[in-house]
């Protein structure tokens, strides 16, 4: 299981995941209970790759990840992401391997803040192509 965090500088889960550049990829395929978890991949999008504006034409550095995880993120990301074999869960959790530790322990997450960005982006996601 490959599991994306939407960050901000590599250090705190941020919101609109849609535009989001720095990604920490965990890959738990070989990841044991009793084992330290495993160094995540940092991933920096470029701007042609950022996912409100990615023209969904080839492969994405996302692709293969099942869990999404960010602060906030609009219908049309959530959408998107589903058809590209993601489920996106939207948390409150600040701390990356926290949020990451609660998943691979099976507890819920804490809830996301209100974030206005989120109002904003479900807006657009009326008139999404998503």
């Amino acid at each position: 299981m490959k599991i994306a965090i939407a960050t901000k500088d590599y250090a705190t889960v941020c919101g609109h995941a849609g535009q989001t550049r720095e990604w920490l990829v965990y890959d738990l395929s070989s990841h044991q209970s009793n084992q330290l978890l495993p160094a995540p991949q940092r991933l920096e999008l470029n701007k042609e790759q950022i996912l409100h504006s990615f023209a969904d034409d080839g492969p994405h550095p996302l692709d293969g990840v099942d869990i999404v995880v960010t602060a906030s993120a609009g219908d049309g990301f959530i959408r998107h992401m589903k058809k590209r074999g993601a489920e996106v869960l939207l948390t409150g959790e600040i701390d990356p391997t926290q949020a990451l530790t609660r998943i691979i322990a099976g507890e819920a997450l804490p809830d996301p803040r209100f974030d206005i960005t989120t109002t904003l982006c479900k807006l657009r996601d009326l008139f999404s192509r998503h």
